[in-house]
């Protein structure tokens, strides 16, 4: 076998193993009802992931200092977080955040 082929085998079964890993818990929870404390705290899953996300975009980290605040996703942060918190609406605030991010960097900030 070919190293190109090897390569191509490589990324369709790791596409493969991923859509699986990310399918099967949606096909198994279909057929069994959780508790309601389970279900309670996993509502609180999503907020708890994207909090992680957004804090780890505000700040670069440097090894063996303090990190620093990566500024840029700071300030395109601000329109977006006020677009979640009073639409709620997940589709306006992607737009809202992309496009302050957008206008950023075409500003060259």
């Amino acid at each position: 076998m070919s190293l190109t082929n090897y390569i191509l085998l490589a990324i369709i079964a790791c596409g493969f193993v991923t859509w699986v890993s990310r399918i099967f818990p949606f096909v198994m929870l279909k057929k069994f009802n959780l508790p309601e404390g389970v279900l309670e705290f996993l509502s609180f899953v999503p907020i708890t992931i994207m909090a992680g996300l957004w804090f780890e975009s505000l700040f670069v980290q440097h090894f063996g200092h303090l990190p620093s605040i990566n500024w840029p996703n700071l300030w395109a942060s601000l329109p977006t977080v006020a677009t979640a918190v009073v639409t709620k609406n997940l589709l306006l605030t992607v737009v809202i955040g992309v496009l302050s991010f957008a206008v950023l960097n075409l500003i060259g900030f």
